[in-house]
């Protein structure tokens, strides 16, 4: 359809229609399906009048039901404009890849590309038109169980993971039925909630929104997303919707952003209850006066949209811009020709879990795995004859963390599949030994726990938290292993230390006593689909651990908020790090330092780093240097390894990082093999906003170091002048 058609149809259109266009309901309201919800449902209307009005839906389950949906409104809709159909899809539709903090350690931006790719198809066979996905909300405290959903605590990381993702799943042609649109979330800071608590407020310095949170959202709106969603959170004290100061001023403004804002689910109408709406009425207008296109379910639009233009309190102009952006995004995806899109019921068979997928998830998972310690014990032999798996998640399931679809337990290889896949005549011998939610209490089974664990040559501990543990609305205030969890590694431990901790959860856990008992733990997350299978090659070295945290793991909860990237202080706490030191930034009963810090991981080789190499001494403003780091591979496997490049800017104008990620590179050596990674450093990478607000890079010194957040080693320097 050209502009020209577009603004006819737009013109043609009443306010009651207009208003529709920028309502999105739940499609459970018009067909049965089993997907969940995450709030209310919104104002009670008649079902027909919205279908035959709204604009667009979520929540729909497959093929069948997108058509249907899409066949109920334009049998009642006389300007037959097609509905947007959107989804949650998050880390895979069918066949799910690992959640995206695990996804994070991978430091993988091709990897991310083809998950990313494999969900596409899915999706797009499944009729989604729009996926709410990437989440790239920085996140520093692992009580907030959303940080599941990001890929980092990491502006840098967040940012390249999020804009493959986009790129992948937009393609060149959003016309073309495989292509699926993206809407970025959750603009702006909602990983920064008070105490980690869900939907929290959040209170943070222009400096620190803009150096560490933003970076992630605009790099996914220069790969092209089209849609962005408002956080729920208040931000220094006005909710995200109805702020014009970042909706207008600095999205609409500033970066240029000409797609669609759709809000979270209710929160328009949760501006009543922030306190800064006097009722529905009213929070229509705040939401509309900020450029939020779509009100997510509440209705308010709807009901009010139309009155509140009559009373000229919200210009009939400002309604017009955002359905025409509506109308847009569903012309270019070709619904006004094509309203189906993608959904194909005979494509939906041929791609859901198909070979190629499976492939693409298990590797996902194998290199999204973390080897926090291994005293020798991994890989196990492959001539083991006796095999104990032990604990709550020894056969659990439900592996695929949050936001996975309903029924997805029913497709995941689990951990006895994969040991007999890759073992099938080894005795595998499987105990519970107890349960791993807040109310368990029973340790009765940890008796035969033991006496199982005694009498194998291999001992697997599965545990962790459980899976409706972490996700939205899932904030914990403590972060150890649920119910007695602890005590039944301790006795195992005890049985037989030749025995290795398989960890499954969606945020990072205090691991501090599991450390301190267990001789090899391997994090594996929320793995997805080939959970069992990657397990299994992970733990006997068919697959070799490659994953770097993309969060750290603390020691207490009590030492939240605790970024890598932190500021220096006037009393920096000395060297060591194991004990108090009086009258400077420390804690009395514990070190500073993460118990694992960001961007660490083991391998089952080892690689030496040889040497770190700039081709300048002096870089220029818009210049750039190259930064040569050479690693071997020093063991006898062949490995992957994360090359980590960091900066430190020791004189500014303002208090700077005591380290800064600003480029990653992940490479394959075999035994003996040795490589240069070469980085290229541009002038830009090192900028800071100063006192003023402006981004800038001082004369002075700059330090560039690799190895790992808090084990910085081959540092060089270099001088910006």
């Amino acid at each position: 359809m050209t502009e020209q058609a577009l603004k006819a149809l737009l013109d043609s259109m009443t306010l009651e229609e207009k208003a529709g266009q920028l309502v999105q309901c739940n499609a459970g309201m018009f067909i049965a399906n089993e997907l969940a919800i995450t709030g209310p449902d919104g104002e009670p209307l008649p079902a027909e009048e919205l279908c035959r009005v709204m604009g667009s839906v979520l929540t729909f389950e497959d093929a069948e039901q997108a058509k249907a949906l899409q066949d109920m409104h334009l049998a009642s809709d006389p300007k037959q404009i097609p509905l947007l159909l959107m989804l949650d899809v998050i880390h895979g539709l069918r066949t799910t890849y690992p959640i995206p903090l695990a996804m994070g350690c991978s430091f993988d931006d091709d990897l991310m590309t083809e998950c990313a790719d494999m969900a596409r198809r899915e999706s797009s066979a499944c009729g989604v038109h729009v996926t709410f996905n990437p989440m790239v909300d920085t996140a520093r405290d692992a009580r907030w169980g959303r940080i599941l959903e990001t890929n980092s605590e990491e502006p840098l990381l967040n940012s390249r993971m999020g804009a493959a993702l986009v790129r992948a799943t937009q393609g060149d042609d959003l016309s073309n039925p495989e292509n699926v649109a993206c809407c970025v979330k959750h603009f702006a800071a909602y990983g920064a909630g008070e105490a980690g608590r869900d939907y929290n407020g959040v209170e943070l310095s222009e400096r620190s929104l803009m150096q560490d949170y933003l970076p992630a959202y605009k790099a996914c709106l220069d790969a092209g997303a089209r849609l962005i969603m408002p956080s729920f959170n208040s931000l220094n004290g006005v909710p995200s919707v109805a702020n014009k100061k970042l909706m207008i001023d600095l999205l609409r403004k500033e970066w240029g952003f000409e797609g669609i804002v759709i809000s979270d689910y209710n929160a328009v109408g949760e501006l009543v209850n922030h306190g800064i709406a006097a009722d529905m009425k009213d929070a229509a207008r705040l939401a509309m006066e900020a450029e939020c296109d779509i009100d997510m379910v509440q209705c308010a639009y709807y009901q009010h949209l139309a009155d509140l233009v009559r009373e000229r309190t919200v210009s009939e102009a400002t309604v017009d811009a955002a359905v025409m952006r509506v109308l847009k995004l569903k012309n270019e995806l070709g619904l006004f020709e094509h309203p189906y899109h993608g959904a194909d019921e005979e494509k939906e068979r041929e791609v859901y879990l198909c070979a190629e997928h499976r492939e693409i998830a298990r590797r996902a998972a194998e290199e999204s795995a973390v080897l926090l310690k291994n005293e020798g014990i991994l890989p196990f032999r492959k001539d083991v004859k006796r095999i104990a798996l032990i604990g709550p998640f020894a056969e659990e399931t439900r592996l695929n963390g949050f936001w996975s679809r309903p029924g997805a337990e029913r497709y995941t290889v689990t951990l006895p599949e994969g040991i007999r896949n890759l073992l099938p005549d080894a005795e595998l011998n499987i105990v519970r030994g107890c349960g791993a939610n807040f109310e368990d209490t029973e340790t009765a089974g940890i008796a035969e726990a033991v006496r199982v664990a005694a009498g194998a040559d291999v001992v697997i501990l599965a545990v962790g938290e459980p899976e409706d543990y972490s996700g939205e609305g899932r904030s914990r205030a403590e972060l150890s292993l649920p119910g007695p969890q602890m005590q039944l590694i301790r006795e195992v431990t005890a049985a037989n230390r030749n025995t290795a901790v398989l960890l499954f959860n969606g945020r990072p856990l205090v691991l501090t006593e599991l450390t301190e008992t267990v001789p090899a733990i391997l994090e594996m997350w929320y793995p997805g689909t080939e959970a069992g299978n990657a397990a299994a090659r992970l733990l006997w070295g068919e697959a070799n651990p490659c994953g770097k945290l993309s969060a750290g793991l603390p020691r207490s909860v009590g030492q939240y908020p605790m970024p890598y990237n932190r500021m220096n202080t006037g009393r920096p706490k000395p060297l060591p790090d194991d004990r108090a030191v009086p009258f400077s930034s420390c804690y009395l009963d514990m070190p500073n330092l993460p118990l694992y810090s960001f961007g660490y991981g083991l391998s089952y080789t080892s690689f030496t780093y040889e040497s770190l190499i700039t081709s300048e001494r002096t870089l220029k403003e818009n210049g750039e240097i190259q930064v040569t780091i050479t690693v071997q591979n020093t063991g006898n496997t062949a490995g992957k390894e994360t090359v980590q490049l960091y900066m430190r800017d020791p004189v500014a104008s303002v208090v700077r990082p005591v380290q800064q990620l600003i480029d990653y590179r992940k490479i394959s050596l075999r035994p003996g093999e040795r490589a240069e990674v070469v980085f290229t450093v541009r002038e830009e990478q090192l900028r800071f906003y100063n006192m003023e607000g402006r981004e800038v890079s001082e004369r002075g010194e700059i330090r560039l170091s690799t190895g790992y957040a808090d084990h910085l080693i081959l540092t060089e320097s270099i001088e910006i002048i």
